[in-house]
């Protein structure tokens, strides 16, 4: 897939920059998934779920955005976190300790109060055994029974004046010697005594607690309680399970008072802590946020922008370093300015100056050549020398005088709509005698149905000439083709060659001033070596984008893309800026051999020189007879970025014009000039 189809994803806007990867720093591949997935919508799957998560991200975007460019909300809320998490741990613990106080000072207390019980209903049972209160009628046995363990039980209770009741139970199914349930104060003893409880004490002779609720046979509601039982026996020798329940009421009081002093001393100190953090670091945000500011107005040229600097601690001495370098770099700024405004009029006054005696020297330069017949061999090559270079001369003047203007800012663009059909046509019939001196045929495609754009035609035409002469002069004979196309809201125009090509990194330096890719190679054109240089500016001036490619031996290839109308931002190109041809495409190495496990097809062969039409003369004469359709990977949509189109009377804009090669779609890949 070319990078034109790369640079063309959809959904992309036309002037966003690529979101930078997190690398390898921690979170940032969560982070990356949750806002590429989550915030940004790309999750796949069913419509109801992209509905429900472009509901969800809706209100998280904002404060997303606000959370990665606030640093003080992110310390405040980063310092409140942290403070919460402190005083929750805090209170865990002293909660923690306050109960178990009261719990261990509570069981202790109830410990000793249901053994003294024990004892006395132990001694109890005994002092009734021994007085021989037990009549020997079963009837009136059972009878004195059942009143004695009710005084027992109202005598146990009586003592503790609502700070405990007492319950008897019956031995596990032993009912024998009469009823032995029960309890004081309302309590229901079977709900209120826990079956484990009893089962433990039923298996041992020794006292054992547990923690239950209290329920009430009354409306009176439950309440938490600590049980503590032993298995005693009555006057008769007869075990029964005798239970001393502790309300644990007050102790849950104290503990939910300690819990809500707690909390609101907690609240107010985390609120506190979070206005401390606020306060502190506005201190040091304020100044951060001040010098961002004004590095943005120095940045868009306001370089008379200080920081207020107060004080003498560390931010004090960062405003002092910050109007300092302000003012160095506003000083070397001037500075430059002044030597690139004396630059400028030094070329533009001797460009000009040098017109006159240019003039002179010429006609005297026509008068010896015209006359260069009568001289000896000598003289007459001389002469042919002199009118050479005096022709070379004036272009490089003119060049010179071109390149001022754009560097002074004063180019202007004269755009109306154009076909721009009419203009390949002039150039490539100027270039026609050229190319017949290489051997070279130059063939037009796409040129089936207008291609219209507003330009500048004379702009437009110069660009074209220089691109379609380089083609010719480095196609080393062989074809040179010309395609057109126009698609959504740009027009485009390549120029393809198949001679030495271009070698790696040299794309990014072939629109650089009097930068030649082979010093030694001759210049049988007289060429100046600003003509690239120029043909970027005139692009720029449009809007669009001149972009080139080339590879070692295959040739090379330069794109323009205009806007169809002006002022209006391009988004891709019609025609990629790889072509379809190239040794990647074709699925063949750098040395024109088929790859590996790759589709291994023939190399197009090429005609160079005259005779008989190549298979490519073929192909491009069966592409002619077909109108052009545009590249759909390569139309809007691809994220480039536009460039910054002058403005005439301001000074020349360097937009991102230098990049790599194969990022054909974006206009921040244009190559700065040659």
């Amino acid at each position: 897939m070319s990078e034109d189809s790369a640079a063309s994803a959809p959904g992309r806007s036309g002037d966003r920059p690529e979101r930078p990867v997190g690398g390898n720093r921690p979170g940032s591949r969560w982070r990356l998934l949750f806002e590429g997935g989550l915030l940004e919508g790309g999750v796949q799957g069913s419509p109801v779920l992209r509905l429900l998560i472009r509901w969800v991200r809706r209100p998280l975007l904002p404060v997303m955005r606000l959370w990665r460019r606030n640093i003080q909300l992110k310390v405040v809320v980063t310092t409140l976190l942290m403070s919460l998490g402190v005083v929750l741990l805090l209170g865990f613990v002293v909660i923690g300790q306050v109960r178990n106080g009261l719990l261990d000072a509570k069981v202790k207390a109830s410990q000793s109060q249901a053994t003294g019980g024990f004892a006395v209903a132990k001694q109890k049972a005994d002092e009734a055994a021994a007085a021989g209160a037990a009549d020997t009628a079963d009837g009136r046995q059972s009878q004195t029974l059942i009143s004695w363990m009710s005084d027992l039980v109202e005598s146990l209770s009586s003592g503790g004046q609502g700070a405990f009741d007492v319950v008897t139970l019956p031995t596990g199914d032993n009912n024998s010697g009469g009823g032995r349930t029960r309890a004081s104060g309302f309590v229901d003893p079977t709900a209120s005594v826990p079956a484990d409880l009893r089962t433990r004490i039923n298996g041992s002779m020794t006292a054992a607690q547990s923690y239950t609720r209290i329920m009430y046979t009354d409306d009176k509601e439950s309440q938490p309680a600590l049980v503590i039982g032993k298995q005693v026996t009555d006057p008769n020798n007869n075990p029964y399970e005798l239970y001393y329940l502790f309300p644990l009421t007050q102790e849950e009081k104290s503990l939910s008072l300690v819990k809500g002093t707690l909390a609101t001393a907690g609240l107010f100190v985390v609120v506190l802590l979070g206005a401390i953090a606020w306060l502190v670091v506005r201190q040091v945000v304020t100044p951060v946020r001040m010098a961002a500011g004004i590095a943005e107005r120095l940045s868009a040229g306001r370089l008379q922008e200080r920081m207020k600097v107060t004080g003498e601690d560390d931010i004090a001495r960062l405003g002092e370093a910050f109007n300092k370098m302000a003012q160095n770099l506003q000083l070397k700024i001037q500075q430059l300015e002044d030597l690139s405004r004396m630059q400028r009029r030094f070329v533009s006054d001797v460009s000009h100056e040098l017109r006159t005696p240019l003039t002179t020297v010429r006609m005297a330069a026509d008068v010896i050549h015209e006359a260069r017949e009568d001289f000896d061999p000598i003289t007459a090559r001389s002469a042919e020398l002199l009118a050479d270079q005096l022709d070379r001369f004036e272009s490089l003047l003119a060049d010179l005088l071109e390149i001022s203007r754009f560097d002074a800012g004063a180019a202007a663009l004269e755009a109306e709509p154009i076909d721009l059909r009419e203009v390949v046509r002039r150039v490539v019939s100027g270039a026609e005698p050229l190319a017949e001196r290489k051997g070279t045929h130059i063939r037009v495609v796409g040129d089936l149905q207008p291609v219209v754009a507003e330009a500048d035609a004379r702009r437009v035409e110069r660009v074209l000439r220089n691109l379609v002469v380089n083609a010719v002069e480095h196609g080393e004979g062989r074809d040179v083709v010309v395609k057109l196309a126009s698609a959504g809201g740009a027009v485009a125009i390549a120029v393809r060659d198949y001679g030495v090509g271009l070698k790696p990194g040299e794309a990014t330096r072939v629109f650089s001033r009097f930068w030649r890719a082979d010093p030694a190679r001759a210049r049988t054109t007289g060429g100046t070596g600003l003509g690239l240089s120029i043909a970027l500016e005139d692009a720029r001036l449009h809007g669009g984008w001149l972009q080139a490619w080339g590879e070692p031996g295959g040739g090379s290839q330069f794109r323009l893309t205009l806007p169809r109308t002006a002022d209006e931002p391009l988004r891709g190109s019609p025609i990629p800026l790889e072509p379809k041809d190239s040794r990647r495409n074709r699925g063949l190495d750098d040395a024109g051999l088929p790859r590996g496990g790759e589709d291994k097809r023939a190399t197009v062969p090429v005609q160079s020189g005259g005779g008989q039409p190549s298979p490519l003369a073929s192909m491009t004469q069966r592409a002619a007879t077909v109108a052009p359709t545009a590249d759909p990977t390569a139309l809007p949509g691809s994220g480039a970025r536009v460039v910054p189109r002058p403005t005439q009377g301001a000074g020349r804009q360097e937009g991102p014009g230098a990049g790599r090669a194969d990022d054909s779609n974006k206009p921040g890949e244009a190559f700065r000039g040659r």
